[in-house]
């Protein structure tokens, strides 16, 4: 029965994806807020076919952490394509961080363009890279909108704690203002690989900010711990 369930959910979900992106295609030639909108749109149809077709209650805890009036950049664990769309739903049209081969693909890299996202190469040491932080700054600086990064670096499973990537503390410091953690466990019920979702619910959980100032290690050592400790309290 969950089989047939995933397949519903895998085909409604590529199928939505690619109506809204050909739907999309006059919003690359509009105000950056048009292309915003069609991913605000895909968080909301993704938490509806979650719903509908996996029979799985998405919860968001602690929305009330989210600021208001300052910025501040989030820094979500990362277990499955959920949360990349999901997030949308909820935060104020997040700035992405992603990996630069993301930008090749057809069509879903102009739309990661248009929407101004900053791609990096991982695990090399490029000129792209070494402006990298620069970039981050000058775009946080510009936008009215959140930084949205995944300091564990790649998708990993929902009990698996690997350490943060020193870059999240680089970017804590460079950018001097506070770090909203977010847990989740999300690879519960939609894994990284394979095409089966698991029966259960998926809960987004927004923990209190982090306020600048912080040593970089020891903000990571914080965030690590706030994360993974309420990763296991919503598991």
């Amino acid at each position: 029965m969950f089989f047939l369930r995933s397949l519903l959910f895998n085909l409604f979900l590529y199928t939505g994806i690619i109506v809204v992106f050909v739907i999309a295609i006059p919003a690359l030639f509009l105000p950056t807020k048009i292309t915003l909108l069609f991913g605000k749109f895909l968080g909301h149809y993704v938490i509806f076919i979650v719903r509908i077709f996996l029979n799985t209650k998405v919860e968001f805890k602690g929305v009330e952490n989210i600021p208001k009036n300052e910025k501040y950049f989030v820094a979500c664990a990362h277990q499955s394509m959920f949360e990349t769309f999901a997030l949308q739903s909820v935060l104020d049209y997040p700035v992405f961080i992603l990996k630069k081969e993301l930008l090749k693909i057809p069509l879903f890299g102009q739309y990661l363009k248009k929407i101004k996202s900053i791609e990096i190469t991982r695990d090399t040491t490029t000129k792209e890279n070494l402006n990298f932080f620069d970039k981050v700054a000058k775009i946080v600086s510009e936008e009215n909108r959140p930084l949205l990064i995944f300091p564990q670096g790649t998708r990993v499973k929902f009990n698996e704690k690997v350490p943060f990537k020193k870059g999240v503390g680089r970017i804590y410091e460079t950018l001097n203002i506070s770090c909203l953690p977010v847990a989740l466990n999300s690879g519960k019920v939609w894994p990284k690989e394979g095409i089966i979702k698991h029966p259960g619910n998926i809960t987004v959980s927004f923990l209190k900010p982090i306020k600048a100032g912080q040593n970089r290690d020891e903000f990571i050592k914080n965030l690590e711990i706030k994360i993974y400790d309420e990763i296991k309290n919503i598991s």
